[in-house]
Formats: C-alpha cells, structure tokens, sequence
C-alpha cells in the first residue's frame, strides 16, 4: 500500500480500538516483538486504544510495562494440552498456575522452545483454532475479550496464529489483520509432512483474513504466493524504529570494528562473518580490525556460540572479539555507535531485519547479502553493500573495505541515517498499520 502526500496525518484520522496479539519469548529480544511493542506505543501515544496480549510466554520488552492483559495460551499449558488429554479439561485454577511469569520465564531459560523440528503436531493443533487441542485456550481468550470493551478489530502478529485470530474474529464479529513477519522459515523447517499440512490449513485461514500488512515488498510477494492472496487484502507497511536515542557515531572507531547484531544462532549467519573476520585478519593488511558480536542469545544458542568463540581462539584472535549477549536498549545502542560497519548475513529470505534499520540509525553503514529484503533496504537507502551470497571474496573485500575506506564509510552512514530518519521511524510505521486498520474497520 503507498503512502503519499494527500493522505490525512496519522494522528489526526479516526479513533482506531484494536487488540494486538503477539507472541512473547520469554528470555530473549526479537525482532517482531520489539517492533509490535514500539507499535503499540506509538498508537497509545497518538490517542488509539490498543491492547496488547501476550500469547505462549512473558514479552522480553525495552521498555517495561506494555500490557496489562494476563498471557494466555501459556507455554506449559498449551504444551500439556497437545500432550495429554487429562489437560484439557483441567479447572481454571489449576492452569493458572501454570501461567505464572515467573515460571514460564525460568522454563524458557532452560530449553529451546521454538525448535521447528519439535513442534509439528503443535503448529498444526493451534492453527485448527476451535479443532485443535487447545481448544479451552480459544475459548478462554474469546471469553476475555468479550468482557473488555469491544474492540472495532483483531490483529494478530504474524500467520502462525491465524487459527486463533480467526476463532476471535468469528466469535467478536469484528475484522481481522494479520501482520506478515517471518513465518516462512519457520514453516519449510518443520518435518516434510507436518510443513505441508500447516501450509495448507494456512491457505484456508488467510481467506477469512480482511487485510494483511507485509513488512516488506519482498516477504509480501512471498506469502501472498505462496498463501495465494489476491493483491486487494495485501499491504505493505516496513518496520520502523523508535528513534529516541539513536544518534549518530561521534567518530569512527580506531582501530576499525566489523560488528554483529542479532540473535546468535545459524540462522542469522554468524559463523559466516566469524570466518570471514579470520580470513581477513589472517590473509589480508587489515592492521589491528576489531569483531564485536551482541545479540540475542539463549540457551540453545550456547554450544554454536562456543564453537565460535573457539574458531577465533583457534585462530590467535580471541582478545580481537568480544561477546555482548542480551543487551538493555542502551547497551544495544552504544553498541552500534562504536561500530565501522555492521553485517548480519543472513541464510535465509529474511523478511526485513530490523537491526539494518538500527545501524544505518546511528549512521553506521551495512554489509549484506544480495537477496530478500535486503536489496529493497539498501534501494531506499543507500547505507551499505551487497555481495552475492556465499562468494566469500567479495563479502571480505566489502566488509574490509568499508572498514578502511572513511570517506565510503562516512558517505554511506550519512546517507543511510537521513533515509531512515524520513521512512523508517516508528511514526512512518504507525500511519501505514493505521490506514490499514482503519480501511478494514
């Protein structure tokens, strides 16, 4: 969906009420997670009433205090209920206690609780809503809402809940949105038989969805094949950022620093950039280069981050790397702006990546590979290089050169940082989610 100049100012237009259903982590930041809360907050501040409910586990925030909605859906409970029958009939007393927090959070801390390859039979249960084994999770939702004030819509924040958020648009007879964030990966990652089902029953779902907001041209092509959604019910609205406190580098850092910042794990290609630093320290006149790697980091990411950390050691560079796992907001922010040049390359058709939109904020310039939604990125904002995926000369001479090139540096970050201060923020972001909301009201 464009955006242009006639279009009346987001905080002027008609009162949206809407409940926002997202997912929490329990332990860790994520990319969808810290853009539905700055989303949220945005709307609120412009005078919107949204609601926000956390499904599965506690939201790791920022910023504290989003929500006042108890979790529903909560991770033992809904894990029980696939598990054994006696759960699903269990009093509410009983589930309630196993809804706590702080539970959920010390659970969370101790195992991988999103590893696709475990969680076929569950992904398949909650997207069948009302059929599924969760089904007192539906109901019990349903039955909260219709005590609140009546919102005017749903929006649930990525597919995956689409079982649930149309048993609330049925039951609430109000529309729905669905925000389109991600999913894909996680889907085609499920056992053959189980991925093919959830697609399926996932086709079905999205044609009782009234509109859908892709964070990206790119993820929106993708889903709207491969869920087969006609071009009227799909919009696209990118991810924005909160921009209080993100100002740009007072300098550039002495000696260079080639920086990571995402979740650790094999997904986001750590270990290609950890090679590509011994490569390039280690072949090439690349004096003193720094590698700092900060992001989110959970249990289940241990072993891969040591093997990491071991690579380097291996290599004679270990007091050249540092580790900064599960940064505040302020942490994360002063971590960008002692940075030369980030890179995350990802393996996968990432869907946005917020963490670019982070670090062209604080002026510091990118290093990506040349697919999904990075190249409609450095279109709108000129702030970095692509390379070819997996061509490791060409990711090593881009990220030493920008390393070392200042003027490049410089020019980039610069140019990077004004397009995200006119079409990235937080702001940009809400007037887009509203008019779509609004026009499925």
């Amino acid at each position: 969906m464009a955006l242009n100049a006639g279009e009346p100012a987001y905080d002027t237009v008609l009162r949206v009420k809407a409940v926002l259903i997202t997912p929490g982590t329990g332990n860790f930041h994520c990319g969808s997670c810290l853009r539905d809360a700055a989303l949220v907050r945005e709307m609120r501040r412009c005078g919107h009433d949204v609601l926000c409910v956390p499904l599965y586990l506690p939201l790791v925030l920022e910023e504290e205090h989003l929500t006042d909605s108890p979790i529903f859906f909560g991770g033992v409970n809904v894990y029980l209920q696939q598990k054994f029958d006696f759960f699903q009939k269990t009093p509410r007393w009983m589930d309630r206690l196993l809804d706590q927090p702080g539970l959920l959070r010390r659970l969370a801390r101790g195992d991988n609780m999103t590893n696709a390859n475990e969680l076929g039979a569950l992904t398949i249960s909650m997207l069948r809503g009302e059929e599924g084994r969760q089904v007192k999770e539906v109901r019990r939702l349903a039955k909260w809402l219709a005590e609140q004030d009546r919102p005017d819509l749903i929006c649930v924040s990525n597919a995956l809940m689409l079982g649930i958020g149309v048993a609330l648009k049925r039951a609430l007879q109000v529309p729905m949105v669905c925000t389109l964030q991600g999913e894909d990966s996680f889907l085609d990652d499920l056992p053959e038989a189980a991925s093919a089902e959830a697609w399926s029953i996932l086709r079905g779902l999205a044609r009782e969805v009234d509109s859908f907001i892709a964070v990206s041209n790119y993820y929106g092509e993708v889903m709207g094949k491969r869920l087969a959604i006609d071009s009227d019910r799909m919009h696209i609205v990118p991810n924005g950022i909160d921009l209080t406190g993100f100002d740009t580098r007072e300098s550039l850092p002495d000696p260079p620093v080639i920086g990571f910042f995402a979740r650790m794990c094999p997904a986001k290609g750590l270990h290609s950039l950890v090679d590509a630093f011994i490569r390039i320290r280690t072949t090439a006149d690349a004096g003193e280069l720094r590698l700092h790697i900060g992001g989110a980091m959970t249990a289940a990411d241990r072993a891969y981050i040591d093997e990491q950390a071991e690579k380097l050691r291996a290599a004679g560079l270990a007091e050249d790397a540092v580790f900064h796992a599960n940064l505040s907001r302020a942490e994360k922010i002063d971590f960008y702006r002692n940075l030369s040049v980030l890179s995350v390359p990802a393996m996968y058709g990432e869907s946005f990546g917020l963490y670019v939109v982070e670090a062209l904020a604080c002026g510091v310039p990118v290093v990506q590979p040349d697919h999904a939604a990075f190249r409609e990125l450095q279109e709108a904002t000129g702030g970095g290089l692509l390379v070819p995926p997996h061509d490791e000369p060409a990711y090593d001479r881009a990220l030493l050169d920008l390393a070392l090139d200042r003027d490049r540096n410089l020019a980039m970050g610069a140019a990077g940082r004004d397009a995200v201060l006119e079409r990235f923020s937080v702001k940009e972001m809400a007037k887009g989610v509203l008019l779509v909301l609004q026009s499925a009201d």
